[in-house]
């Protein structure tokens, strides 16, 4: 789907603050954001009880309680919807967690064929906390990391949601990628908390 006039135009509108603006963007862009889910979901353990509708669903809810959004256009709205809904699926995880210690390593393969294969809540958490902590460190290649992996973004998405050149999300990713492969292998080799 091109970025045009209509898209523009309903961001605009949402970001002034016309919260039906988002209600008549929705039809636009949701085959997708269900692209986005499903990426996401495919990613999730087997039996999951959030499905990619709901996922939609909840996500749409939380953009549409944002106080000030300002979306640039249509792939900055993706890589931002991409965002809310990995957090939906961390805070998930999370609550699933609550209360549990340790239950192995995290160790897994991360960015093959644009798939995280995330078994165990843990494994989704362990990856949401090394993305927090590059994001402290560098929050645009945090935000890029998110928005390919995760969000499924191209890189000319991403370039033009961020305001930056194709080579260098590129060259951000490449960083990035190789930072959280040592970040999650460093965590990995840790002794475990004793209880």
């Amino acid at each position: 789907m091109e970025d045009g006039q209509p898209i523009t135009g309903l961001l605009r509108k949402f970001a002034e603050g016309d919260r039906d603006a988002l209600d008549r963007l929705i039809p636009l862009v949701y085959s997708e954001l269900q692209r986005l889910a499903e990426m996401y979901m495919h990613s999730e353990r087997p039996g999951h009880t959030l499905q990619p509708t709901a996922l939609v669903h909840e996500a749409y809810e939380r953009m549409l309680k944002q106080e000030h959004p300002d979306y640039r256009s249509r792939a900055h709205f993706l890589g931002t919807a991409a965002q809310v809904m990995r957090q939906i699926l961390i805070d998930h995880a999370r609550r699933r967690n609550a209360g549990k210690r340790g239950g192995g390593g995290v160790h897994f393969q991360l960015f093959i064929d644009h798939d995280v294969a995330v078994e165990r809540p843990s494994m989704l958490i362990a990856v949401d906390d090394a993305l927090e902590e590059l994001g402290q460190q560098d929050p645009c290649m945090a935000r890029l990391i998110e928005m390919r992996y995760f969000g499924g973004l191209t890189a000319e998405e991403s370039a033009e949601a961020v305001g930056i050149t194709v080579a260098e999300v590129r060259r951000q990713l490449r960083v990035g990628q190789a930072w959280l492969r040592r970040e999650l292998d460093r965590k990995d080799a840790e002794p475990e908390e004793s209880a």
